[in-house]
């Protein structure tokens, strides 16, 4: 146990009071006197070179505190020193001598007066190993706290480490190094020195886990503030940098928030792009995200959200500018004048999806361009040709390198209106590869209850395309996709006749073509027998395209000859068209010059028209094989077997051998063997050639027929009627022979045809036999009268009636 020297005695001194301070023994401070109590109290001392009372208020403001504000432990000090400042305040110098302990506080005239046990506790041999061990460990403690004050003088920690008492050592650290005047007032009431320095290591110790905490803490905010400081710079500098080019950002921040707000779209859509405007701003400059940002905000301004135009409803002004820009076509326009007539009773009507299907050339994509016209609607083309990925129309993720929106958003963007008419051209070209079906991600712009909140993958937000008249395009119903296929309505467009291009010639073709190489009615004109001979002789197609070219053709030579020979005008007759395009390109189909046995004139139907098929057969002695050529298609050749089953089943009846099948080889040949041929209405031409070349009965020349034919001899419908019997007029036949199912589609026939040509109705076989075979008796002399004088004849009839129909219409 270490031993204790004590001293004890009672004193009544005045009393000064401390804010926010303590006074240790043996330690100097100086601080001024805050109330007049102790300022009293002070001067009394002064005056009488005594001793004071110094004692620290328990909270610091409190200038008039009373007795019971004050701690119970002081410190007695003589005053060294009084110094009476300019603002009227009193500062002393003191020096503590010993603790004391307050009894009592009694009130004077002026000041208060406290009776207390003046006490000084004293450790012999300065306590010994255990007092070194403490010491050492304050002065370790305090260089510690020292570390992390910076303001706290190294005199300090030198004088501490020149104090060898320990009583005095934690007197002089706790009242030079703690900050808190309650953590150096629990010092101060420590009388035992080895308690005192226990406690002063105890706060020493708070106070360093305090400091490194805080340490720490500025550290950290140091390093953000070196940061913040140096991307300040930076950014200031780039501020400088960009107002030298003229590209300051804060005014580019400024000019996409300004056009956000001005655009007219959803609210949703409108805050999220103030957020990604927001975000870019923050960036830095030249960032790779930054750009992206921009690029996604600026096609977003520039898709129409809520910009539209106004449907022109007036069906007879709507009917004029069809009428005007195209002929024929009538089913197209009759569809839109419909669809015109319903938008005017119910003007919220939507979902309108068209799909045009023909052969290249007939006007599908310009009949669309005529109906944007005629509705009054922005046009705009979507190719479909060729598209494999799916992000062709949906769009590309906008975080991917050069990410896109697809063609629908860019189509929508490109009209500037969000009602525009949309043609999807070349619909049944697109094709599919392992970047997905672009045909899956046209059913949600083609589906009436999807389309209004369609999402492009670029835009990320739902567009409305409900307002939006689609129209598809197609040169077949086989490559549409049949989902597609059946969120669409179909009009189907024909094959232009004869007289349907010679009209389309005269009004559209001859004046775009006059127009663009600059030629006048007075300088130029085409004769009609011109336009027959070109359309006959030099085209071959569904459209109107070569034609068109001929025609330019036409206007080139005359522009060369009116400025070579100075001619005022120039006019292209049917005599003149061999001088200028060359001789003729295609040779005419024509009738045989006589009545042939196992030959008959067929006819078919291709994507460039109607046309002419012969059907030749011929019987061989062999073994009863079945020979075809003439690059016949599957559908043919089983025609060509019902057909010799049909027969055998009717040889009895015209006097055919049961056998024929054993013991004759049958060779069926469609000519122009180059030229693949396949399609279902070639039967009952097969088995009228095979009876034919059978019973060595001939087949009328001027009869030509069409039908597929069923192993009971019923005669089956067939299509493309009107362009077959377009063929068969121009060749000259005067009779054809047609499946009675297809009577009802007489009306569709062309008109010229329909007034030259004489119509079987037949409903077996045997109908169309007794029609086309003749007696194996017939005269020579009426073949050769009929070979002689019926090409003539007929050729005649058909160049006149084409010229007097085009006459009769004022054209």
């Amino acid at each position: 146990m270490p031993e204790y020297i004590e001293k004890a005695e009672n004193l009544s001194l005045p009393v000064v009071m401390l804010e926010g301070t303590v006074a240790f023994p043996s330690v100097k401070i100086s601080f001024e006197v805050v109330d007049e109590n102790s300022l009293a109290a002070a001067k009394a001392a002064a005056d009488t070179n005594s001793f004071v009372l110094l004692v620290a208020a328990k909270e610091i403001g409190n200038t008039e505190a009373a007795p019971e504000d004050l701690y119970k432990i002081g410190t007695v000090a003589k005053i060294k020193q009084s110094l009476k400042t300019p603002d009227g305040t009193l500062r002393l110098i003191v020096e503590g001598y010993s603790r004391a302990s307050i009894l009592q506080y009694r009130q004077t005239d002026d000041y208060y007066v406290a009776d207390a046990i003046c006490k000084t506790v004293v450790l012999k041999d300065n306590g010994g190993v255990k007092g070194e061990a403490l010491m050492r460990e304050a002065i370790s403690a305090l260089e510690e706290v020292v570390h992390f004050l910076p303001a706290v003088s190294q005199d300090i920690l030198l004088a501490a480490k020149g104090i060898y008492n320990v009583g005095l050592l934690a007197d002089f650290i706790a009242s030079n190094v703690l900050i808190k005047h309650d953590d150096k007032q629990m010092v101060l009431e420590c009388f035992d020195p080895f308690t005192r320095l226990e406690t002063l290591l105890m706060l020493l110790e708070k106070e360093a886990v305090i400091l490194r905490c805080e340490s720490d803490i500025q550290r950290q905010v140091r390093e953000r503030l070196n940061k913040n400081q140096k991307d300040f710079y930076l950014r200031e500098q780039i501020k400088v940098i960009q107002e030298e080019l003229g590209d300051d950002a804060d005014s580019e921040e400024k000019e996409y928030k300004s056009r956000i707000v001005k655009t007219k779209m959803p609210s949703e859509v409108k805050e999220k792009l103030l957020k990604e405007n927001e975000k870019a701003a923050k960036m830095p400059f030249g960032s790779a995200e930054a750009n992206v940002i921009r690029n996604h905000i600026d096609i977003c301004l520039e898709l129409p959200w809520e910009k539209k135009t106004n449907d022109r409803v007036d069906i007879a002004k709507a009917k004029k500018i069809l009428d005007a820009d195209h002929d024929g076509l009538e089913k197209v326009k009759e569809r839109i004048l419909e669809f015109l007539a319903v938008k005017q009773l119910a003007p919220d009507l939507k979902n309108q999806i068209l799909c045009l299907v023909g052969p290249p050339g007939v006007g599908k994509t310009s009949i669309a361009s005529s109906i944007a016209h005629a509705m009054n609607r922005k046009y705009v083309r979507v190719s479909l040709g060729g598209v494999r990925d799916e992000a062709d129309i949906r769009g590309h993720r906008k975080t991917y390198v050069a990410s896109m929106p697809g063609r629908i958003m860019t189509a929508m963007s490109r009209a500037g209106v969000n009602n525009p008419l949309i043609l999807l051209d070349e619909i049944d070209k697109l094709t599919r590869d392992a970047h997905g079906d672009p045909s899956s991600a046209l059913l949600e712009v083609l589906d009436a209850e999807q389309n209004k909140s369609f999402r492009d993958h670029f835009i990320e937000f739902p567009f409305d395309l409900s307002d939006c008249l689609f129209i598809a395009t197609a040169n077949s119903y086989e490559g549409i996709p049949r989902p597609l296929l059946d969120r669409m309505e179909v009009i189907e467009l024909k094959i232009y006749t004869k007289r349907e291009k010679l009209e389309i010639a005269k009004n559209h073709l001859i004046p775009k073509q006059m127009k663009r190489h600059g030629l006048t009615k007075r300088s130029f004109k085409i004769t009609d027998d011109a336009l027959v001979e070109i359309v006959d002789f030099y085209t071959r197609e569904a459209g109107v395209r070569n034609l068109e070219r001929e025609i330019a053709s036409l206007c080139r030579k005359a522009a060369k000859a009116l400025v070579e020979t100075e001619k005022k005008s120039v006019t292209v007759t049917s005599k003149d068209v061999e001088k200028y395009l060359g001789v003729r390109k295609l040779l005419p189909e024509r009738i045989s010059d006589e009545n042939e046995v196992g030959a008959v004139n067929g006819l078919a139907y291709t994507e460039l028209g109607g046309d002419m098929l012969k059907i030749e057969v011929a019987i061989l002695d062999g073994t009863g094989k079945i020979e075809t050529t003439g690059s016949l298609g599957d559908v043919m050749q089983e025609s060509a077997k019902i057909a010799v089953s049909l027969v055998r089943s009717l040889a009895a009846e015209y006097g055919i051998p049961t056998d024929f099948y054993k013991t004759k080889d049958i060779h069926i040949h469609a000519p122009q063997g180059a030229v693949p041929k396949d399609g279902p209405s070639a039967g009952v031409t097969m088995t009228t050639a095979l009876v034919s070349a059978l019973t060595g009965r001939p087949v009328r020349r001027d009869i030509a027929m069409t039908g597929e034919i069923s192993l009971r001899g019923n005669v089956l419908a067939i299509g493309g009627l009107k362009e077959k019997t377009m063929a068969a007029y121009t060749a000259g036949v005067k009779k054809v022979l047609i499946p009675e199912a297809n009577m009802r589609d007489l009306a569709e026939i062309d008109p010229l045809a329909r007034e030259n040509l004489v119509f079987v109705p037949c409903r077996k076989i045997s109908d169309v036999l007794s029609e086309a075979l003749l007696p194996t008796t017939e005269t020579k002399a009426r073949e050769t009268l009929t070979a002689e004088k019926l090409p003539q004849i007929s050729n005649e009839i058909h160049t006149n009636s084409i010229t007097a129909n085009l006459s009769t219409k004022g054209r």
